[in-house]
């Protein structure tokens, strides 16, 4: 089934409202999710591409709320429509964008309503992204089989 018949309203739906709710709800569902990887990847590129076609814009650097292995990290603020996001900088934002500092806790991105499934479909439908069936979802770990409880009562031992 061609991608285009199985939603057909997503061509229309590729507004920069629309867009930038898409971002904000894979964003809001990659923190959380088991295997955030693809999730993180088509908010990044959809990122990428809204810039390149003047649609968003970096607005600036800032702190890192959960640095990896240093000290300090910036990551770059990004505005799309009425959102805001955080990707990571390239070398040239350190020189061409100003330094915001630490990040303000009062800033909120608007309430929005959308599920996951229409905000993947949208993007993926923006940037050519699909997600492969075939990609390695995390196991559980088997050896061990289930052993139910054994209770005794009270006073009672084994």
């Amino acid at each position: 089934m061609n991608p285009d018949q199985k939603h057909p309203q997503q061509k229309e739906n590729l507004t920069i409202e629309n867009l930038s709710q898409a971002v904000f709800i894979v964003n809001r569902h990659a923190k959380t999710a088991i295997n955030p990887k693809f999730l993180y990847k088509l908010k990044q590129e959809s990122l990428k591409r809204l810039i390149e076609e003047g649609k968003a814009k970096k607005v600036g650097l800032h702190f890192s709320e959960n640095p990896r292995n240093s000290q300090q990290q910036s990551d770059c603020l990004v505005e799309c429509g009425r959102y805001f996001f955080h990707i990571p900088p390239a070398k040239a934002d350190f020189t061409n964008l100003p330094h915001l500092g630490k990040l303000d806790g009062q800033v909120r991105n608007p309430k929005t309503i959308m599920s996951l499934n229409t905000a993947k479909a949208i993007l993926q439908s923006y940037t050519g992204i699909m997600e492969h069936e075939d990609s390695p979802r995390p196991q559980r770990k088997t050896g061990r089989t289930y052993q139910k409880p054994v209770f005794k009562k009270l006073g009672e031992r084994y």
